[in-house]
């Protein structure tokens, strides 16, 4: 996100035995590769690619319609710090830009980040998507000098970023923690604009950042506990009893009046 000062525009069997371990569920802390079924992975990660050309075509279209205006919706609605009126920008900021060489620089990462953290699920991606937005947004409309105006979809494109990086480890997904370390070494570069430049929201990049590693722990993968072991049955006879005995009796053969065996 960019800030703009004022307005100018920047078991149990019938032996009576239980085997321990017989049935095993799965197991809450077990770690997999992640894979899944391939044929549904490949369906969601169409979408996600629908999903995101959708979302590029549209904030280009606003840049179109912005820039023709003199980046008056921009001006308009983009969030200028601790205005009440102007919470509900935390919402449109994102989709709007001050200039071609801002909306250049946020729609490569964007669309590489959008795409990676909604391959796995678009109705989660939007889960994300809806918290991080509140997250950068929040923090740029708390935190950001006052009489500014802040705008750009970079805050989303560092939730994305923290969301990938943490995502395999909260879902204990191989190849997702994989991706995860090579986005993180590849755009290691971008955690400096995460530090106070001048003209630059940095609040709304960290926002966006605790955003998207809260979501991978809120939004993480719920694997059913694996079932207790039952304990083991010790000096079990099967329920057999001897001639002339019955269960839950006892008798003594020097009791009065005890037949002979």
């Amino acid at each position: 996100m960019v800030s703009s000062g004022g307005r100018d525009v920047t078991g149990g069997g019938s032996s009576g035995r239980v085997t321990p371990g017989s049935h095993r569920g799965p197991s809450r802390g077990r770690w997999d590769l992640g894979a899944g079924d391939a044929e549904s992975v490949l369906a969601e990660a169409r979408k996600a690619l629908f999903v995101m050309a959708g979302f590029l075509a549209v904030i280009w279209v606003l840049q179109i319609a912005n820039w023709a205006d003199q980046y008056q919706l921009t001006l308009h609605y983009g969030i200028r710090p601790r205005d009440i009126g102007s919470l509900p920008d935390v919402i449109s900021a994102p989709f709007l830009h001050f200039s071609w060489a801002h909306i250049e620089g946020n729609s490569g990462p964007l669309f590489i980040f959008g795409f990676l953290a909604a391959y796995r699920g678009v109705t989660k991606f939007i889960w994300v998507t809806v918290l991080i937005l509140l997250t950068s947004g929040l923090a740029a409309w708390l935190a950001e000098p006052a009489n500014t105006v802040g705008a750009g979809a970079s805050g989303l494109v560092f939730g994305y970023f923290g969301y990938i990086m943490v995502r395999g480890f909260f879902d204990r997904h191989v190849i997702d923690m994989v991706i995860g370390a090579i986005m993180a070494l590849c755009f290691a570069y971008q955690f400096a604009v995460l530090l106070p430049h001048a003209g630059i929201g940095w609040q709304a990049h960290l926002g966006g950042l605790t955003g998207g590693v809260a979501a991978g722990w809120i939004f993480r993968e719920r694997r059913p506990k694996a079932p207790a072991k039952p304990a083991p049955v010790t000096g079990v006879t099967g329920g057999v009893n001897f001639p002339g005995t019955q269960p839950g009796m006892s008798r003594k053969p020097s009791d009065p009046g005890s037949p002979a065996p």
